[in-house]
Formats: structure tokens, sequence, C-alpha cells
């Protein structure tokens, strides 16, 4: 399983538009994995985007 540091340091990002209204607008769930993703990641976000794919080893 890949873990999440494995991928290199956080890549961060800034929101565009309104801020969010509550913690969960940050996050989706991958459509293939199940696993929810935090969208300020970009990380995440493009491992998530492969059509095939594991689930993340998220860091302690």
């Amino acid at each position: 399983m890949t873990k999440l540091f494995d991928l290199g340091p956080p890549i961060t990002g800034r929101r565009r538009g309104d801020s969010p209204k509550n913690g969960s607008d940050d996050f989706y769930i991958c459509p293939i994995c199940a696993q929810p993703v935090d969208i300020r990641d970009l990380r995440q976000v493009i491992w998530h985007d492969k059509p095939v794919h594991d689930r993340l080893e998220m860091d302690a």
C-alpha cells in the first residue's frame, strides 16, 4: 500500500470562491476506492484521479 508521505511533501493550495461552510466541504469520496480525499492536498487529488489505484495509507 502506498503511504501519503511516499508521494513527497504536501502540495497545498488555496480555495477559490466562497469559504467552506463546514469542514466536510474540503473532502470528497473517491468513486474508485471509496476513500475520503482532502482537496486541499494536491497529492491526494492527483493520486485519486488515476483510473486504477489503491487506497492511500494516511500518515499517523
